[in-house]
């Protein structure tokens, strides 16, 4: 929906929520026009019902609104009289209108300061979870987010396991686009593998502001600007699916608005000049490993790998006994060469000039591969591009699928809405995405640019981490993201925190209690 179509559809909400309470209003001494004023009204509906004025914000606030427009539905049918389960149960299900029923047919009077304790243990614990849900949902959905990493693509940085804190602050938390929503799940409901939300009515884009640009080398969660995915595990090309409901990925931003990328032999370039890493992070390629002498078991040749913290996706050629290694840092390779059973240790890299067609843009004229790449322009806000028959395969995407264009080639001749162009203007900044496990990482390379509007946030925390086996990972328990040297794990200070604020809160209640 456009912001006309939400301006026009607020206005009708609120025309029908005045013609619905306008005598309410009267019967609790208030005028009949201050039903229909738009905000305003709700201010004095929280009056009327003997609530803070700011649960207005929470009604406007998207997702967060759905939990709090039934309790103001039940809240207002209980400020005049309608109090028993039935009355509750029609509030809900009729989506409010019960409310003009008690309007219109039955004979109310306004209870001034009525009691707001729930009247049983159920109600109370009712209206905690309910108030629990709201909280968290707010947290989730413009503070913080948490985030599991599922993939090994940040490996060294970021490891298989790792839960993390994402804060939607710093680039700014966006604004859910999908306005009916369940709280605090992503695309699918756990355990019902059904569909969390619909895809109308839909909010356009909108930031609140951040306190921080992304820059380069910064980890980044955003989402995947290509997901046509049914679920996070099926597949469907056709499936569309709204910006904020796309599948997360987390990757590192090597490439900023207005960059020109290149990658060369594997390492990645920027305006130039050789990217340089943050010292936390490790590139990573795939190694072929041939030994000299054939150990007795296999378990002895991963034992050997291992002491030499090469553990990600080993695989065997049983009859040469050639290995495979998917994902090593060079650094722990050059130390394996000089094992005295090692025979060689070979890098696994596509060669210049080698076409790969699963690699971005997925054009024979561009004969890029993983480890050769561009040089390509990253689209800028406001930069213009001269639009060429050979280079609109780098750009058909972002202007049609990003920035909302219809686009046709007839020849030589590309025309932009209709109209012939021979150049475009972006009005979106695009960031380039990858993985440092050069050679097991879905990114950039296979689907393209990630515009802003797409972006989620900063991961700030590993909060607590398990490895493949199940087991913790203390040290990486309450660690920072970001920073330089070893990670430094801040779990004691937590725990000791936590049973400080669990004291406090016991003893405020107690003393509470006692008054």
């Amino acid at each position: 929906m456009t912001l006309t179509q939400w301006l026009i559809f607020f206005l009708v909400v609120q025309v029908i929520h005045g013609l619905g309470t306008w005598k309410l209003y009267i019967k609790a001494g208030r005028q009949a026009w201050e039903a229909f004023v738009p905000v305003y009204n709700a201010v004095i509906l929280m009056k009327i019902i003997n609530r803070p004025w700011w649960w207005t914000i929470l009604l406007f606030v998207p997702i967060v609104n759905l939990i709090m427009l039934p309790v103001v539905w039940v809240e207002t049918a209980r400020s005049f009289g309608r109090n028993s389960g039935m009355d509750t149960l029609l509030s809900v299900v009729t989506l409010g209108f019960y409310i003009y029923y008690i309007n219109y047919v039955l004979d109310v009077h306004h209870i001034q300061d009525r009691s707001l304790h729930p009247k049983s243990a159920a109600g109370d614990w009712v209206s905690s979870i309910l108030f629990a849900i709201v909280a968290a949902t707010i947290v989730h959905t413009y503070f913080i987010q948490p985030f599991t990493i599922p993939t090994s693509s940040l490996e060294k940085t970021l490891l298989v396991g790792d839960f993390l804190f994402v804060s939607k602050m710093h680039y700014g938390a966006r604004i859910p686009m999908t306005t009916v929503a369940a709280p605090m799940v992503h695309d699918t409901i756990p355990i019902a593998k059904v569909k969390s939300y619909s895809s109308w009515p839909e909010l356009p884009y909108m930031r609140l502001p951040g306190f921080q640009k992304i820059k380069h080398n910064d980890i980044v969660v955003f989402n995947w600007p290509v997901d046509t995915m049914l679920d996070m595990r099926h597949t469907d090309k056709y499936y569309y699916k709204p910006i904020d409901k796309k599948t997360n990925y987390v990757k590192r931003c090597v490439g900023l608005p207005g960059d020109s990328l290149s990658i060369k032999d594997g390492y990645v370039y920027i305006n130039g000049k050789k990217n340089q890493l943050p010292d936390r992070a490790r590139i990573q390629f795939s190694y072929d490993i041939v030994f000299k002498r054939q150990y007795a078991t296999n378990e002895e040749y991963y034992n050997l790998l291992n002491r030499y913290d090469i553990t990600d996706g080993i695989g065997m050629d049983q009859q040469t006994k050639t290995f495979y290694v998917y994902a090593a840092t060079e650094e722990a390779m050059d130390r394996l060469k000089n094992h005295p059973d090692v025979a060689s240790v070979s890098v696994r890299k596509d060669s210049l000039g080698q076409s790969d067609f699963q690699i971005f843009p997925k054009d024979p004229a561009y004969a890029w591969n993983n480890d050769f790449f561009g040089p390509l322009y990253i689209p800028k806000a406001g930069a213009t591009i001269d639009l060429t028959p050979e280079v609109l395969p780098l750009y058909k995407r972002a202007i049609t699928e990003y920035e909302g264009h219809k686009l046709s080639v007839n020849g030589n001749q590309i025309s932009i809405d209709g109209k012939v162009s021979n150049t475009f203007t972006f009005t979106k900044d695009y960031y380039w995405m990858m993985g440092d496990n050069r050679h097991n990482s879905q990114d950039s390379r296979y689907w393209g640019f990630v515009p802003f509007d797409h972006v989620v946030g900063k991961p700030v925390f590993v909060w607590m981490s398990w490895d493949s086996n199940g087991k913790p990972r203390w040290d990486r328990f309450f660690t920072t993201v970001g920073g330089s040297g070893k990670p430094v794990s801040y779990l004691i200070p937590a725990v000791i925190v936590g049973f400080l604020l669990f004291g406090w809160n016991t003893y405020r209640k107690k003393r509470k209690a006692n008054r």
